[in-house]
């Protein structure tokens, strides 16, 4: 008796030119859209990217405030370079650091209202240049289809 062979996999479809154009276009996207909105924020607020994302993600914070690692998780940034960010921050007045109550071995980074004043004077110039490198470039589509597109590809697992 002899074995029946493995099933195979399906060959992997081909993709058309459109589905070859998004795919070639996206590792351009991933890394010119982020430094278009950082020099547009630098030029016009003097408040890089990295800066901008701190305090916005901690104001949207219960208490304004966020264990350094959650601010580093929620900027997509390492640890260390989230460390760096908010030593700028609290140079300037716009974040103070503070042992965690929790544990004492953790930071919190908490927003001061300077810094919240700060984020809500650059938000005009961040919105100008979301609009103008990005929303500008969808109009006609689908925009809650392409948001949960872009979810599903970020939260997808190998």
């Amino acid at each position: 008796m002899t074995p029946e062979p493995a099933p195979t996999a399906a060959a992997p479809r081909p993709l058309t030119a459109d589905e070859e154009a998004v795919v070639r276009s996206l590792p351009h996207l991933v890394h010119a859209l982020p430094r278009a909105i950082d020099a547009a924020l630098v030029q016009g607020q003097r408040l890089p990217l990295t800066e901008y994302l701190a305090l916005m993600h901690l104001s949207e914070a219960p208490g304004r405030r966020l264990r350094m690692g959650d601010l580093a998780d929620a900027c997509e940034m390492s640890l260390s370079g989230t460390t760096r960010v908010v030593h700028r921050l609290e140079g300037e007045g716009f974040v103070r650091r503070h042992r965690c109550d929790e544990d004492g071995r953790g930071w919190h980074a908490a927003l001061t209202d300077a810094g919240l004043a700060r984020l809500e004077e650059a938000w005009p110039a961040h919105l100008a240049a979301i609009r103008r490198h990005l929303l500008d470039h969808l109009a006609g589509l689908d925009l809650p289809a392409v948001a949960a597109a872009f979810r599903n590809v970020a939260t997808e697992r190998p």
